[in-house]
């Protein structure tokens, strides 16, 4: 377990699991720095660093040492406007800030993908998210976690018809397809951040309740 005051790394700072995280990492007495590129500005705090902009944009200009990258970065195919633009942000997007985040010295890199990724589903968005992850796996990270939760509950900017419609019923489902709560993953994140195993993990959604309670 890490000690040392921590520096770390964040994408996806103002979404529904970036929010949630981001509390937590400003309120660990372990952590020293906090380097969350965002699209619009977060609240000040002292141990926030907050680059505003495209995130495509910034990752070359992102300076100074992390020790631990967090990923929460996702879209859904309607939102990004087509599968090419959704393959842009949810593939292409976090290989870039997973390849940025490494040159910074990051030796833990913890993504959000999805249940069910799989590079040779018949379904796009699984099979994205699948080749995402092996495409990460071949980045040769000295410690990759790679979490795969289930339908995300929780209060949302946008709003997603089908997750509002879904959530209830997702609250009953047994297993791994049960929905999680936004802030058990986010809990469950910063648990698995502190864990040193070398190598890649993928945890299910239903350890991630577990994690996360």
């Amino acid at each position: 377990m890490y000690l040392t005051p921590q520096r770390i790394l964040l994408a996806g700072a103002t979404g529904l699991t970036g929010e949630h995280l981001l509390d937590r990492l400003l309120n660990e007495p372990t952590v020293a720095r906090v380097l969350a590129p965002s699209r619009r500005p977060l609240a000040a705090h002292p141990h926030l660093e907050n680059p505003v902009g495209e995130l495509a944009a910034l990752l070359p200009h992102l300076s100074g040492n992390v020790d631990i990258a967090f990923c929460c970065l996702g879209t859904t195919i309607k939102q990004a406007g087509s599968e090419e633009a959704f393959r842009a942000v949810d593939h292409d997007l976090v290989l870039a800030f997973a390849e940025r985040a490494r040159a910074l010295g990051a030796r833990h890199l913890l993504v959000i993908s999805a249940l069910g990724a799989d590079a040779q589903s018949a379904v796009f968005y699984n099979r994205v998210k699948g080749e995402l992850e092996a495409a990460l796996q071949a980045q040769d990270w000295p410690q990759l976690t790679i979490v795969r939760p289930s339908l995300l509950l929780g209060a949302r900017r946008e709003f997603r018809l089908g997750e509002r419609l879904l959530a209830p019923l997702a609250r009953w489902i047994p297993g791994k397809y049960r929905g999680i709560k936004a802030c058990t993953l986010a809990h469950a994140l910063w648990r698995l951040a502190l864990e040193e195993q070398d190598g890649t993990r993928i945890i299910e959604s239903d350890q991630l309740r577990r994690l996360g309670r």
